[in-house]
């Protein structure tokens, strides 16, 4: 179990990005989503040991790594958001020299373990090929195959499909869910269908805070029955953005298609009930005016 309490990073400023998150972790797959800015990159940095916190306290199975960073390495596969490979190695090389970078060991040898972590990423056929050829869902399963290495019992994944196209990005979903049946994986993104793909619960950060914890089911049930469709003019949307709680609107057809937020059931004409989407739950956490911005409120834990 990966366990933070009150965590707290100031930067120089002072910029407060982490404002006392409390968080555990658990085996499997597990979500952190947020908009871009949230704190959620400088959270994974932590964990992995690439800052410290300003304070707070981080522990994985009982052993606190904020001041024992050293006794994590061991235990740890990293994913930032942005991975420096050297575009004129092959894959094969690339990989070999981030194991022998991390200080892997293996009974028959890093080229064999090279060779059996390429194809457990489905990378043998490329294993010969420069990384600069590579497609950026290439790039990240060769970056999942580094964070593979060791066996590790935390896997820290940051925006890890950000910039894939649909179909990279379906299976890079089937490789993250087969790797979290073994450890735990935490996965830090913005984009609402990674979560609603692969983490049974997750957790919305905003500002530097957890807001809430909870599923995708439980999320949607949380809103059932109270999320309206209809169609607007332009006039018509500016309104509804000023009166009502707009979780989303898009052009369809040449009109606006929008989505709003109705728990009293009072909706413009032309509006009907529609199933709500997790999209709609998590945009509506993001404008929920009960979470300040400045005072201090622990995470909501949405009843199962």
């Amino acid at each position: 179990m990966l366990s933070l309490r009150n965590l707290v990073k100031v930067y120089p400023g002072p910029v407060a990005a982490l404002r006392g998150v409390d968080l555990d972790v658990p085996r499997g797959m597990f979500g952190l989503l947020g908009p871009n800015g949230a704190g959620k990159s400088t959270l994974m940095k932590i964990l992995a040991g690439l800052l410290e916190p300003t304070s707070g306290e981080v522990t994985l199975d009982g052993t606190d790594i904020v001041r024992n960073p050293e006794a994590l390495r061991p235990y740890l596969g990293y994913l930032p958001q942005e991975f420096g490979f050297y575009p004129y190695l092959t894959g094969e090389a690339m990989l070999l020299y981030l194991l022998e970078l991390k200080g892997v060991t293996a009974p028959q040898g890093l080229k064999k373990l090279t060779a059996e972590l390429l194809e457990r990423v489905n990378l043998t056929f490329a294993a010969k090929r420069k990384v600069k050829e590579y497609s950026g869902g290439m790039r990240q399963r060769l970056g999942i195959a580094q964070a593979l290495a060791g066996n590790p019992k935390l896997i820290i994944v940051d925006e890890p499909t950000a910039g894939l196209d649909p179909e990279e990005r379906l299976r890079f979903y089937r490789l993250l869910a087969e790797v979290a049946h073994e450890r735990t994986v935490l996965l830090s993104t913005h984009i609402v269908e990674d979560v609603a793909m692969l983490c049974p619960r997750f957790a919305v950060i905003r500002q530097g805070r957890v807001v809430a914890i909870t599923s995708p089911t439980e999320a949607k049930a949380a809103i059932q029955g109270t999320i309206f469709e209809g169609t607007a003019t332009a006039a018509e949307l500016s309104e509804l953005q000023r009166t009502r709680r707009v979780t989303q609107a898009v052009l369809f057809e040449g009109r606006n298609r929008v989505r709003i937020h109705a728990p009293n059931a009072a909706v413009p004409p032309g509006f009907e009930r529609v199933t709500p989407t997790l999209e709609d739950a998590y945009l509506l956490l993001m404008k929920d005016p009960q979470v300040p911005s400045e005072n201090a409120e622990p995470a909501r834990e949405v009843a199962r």
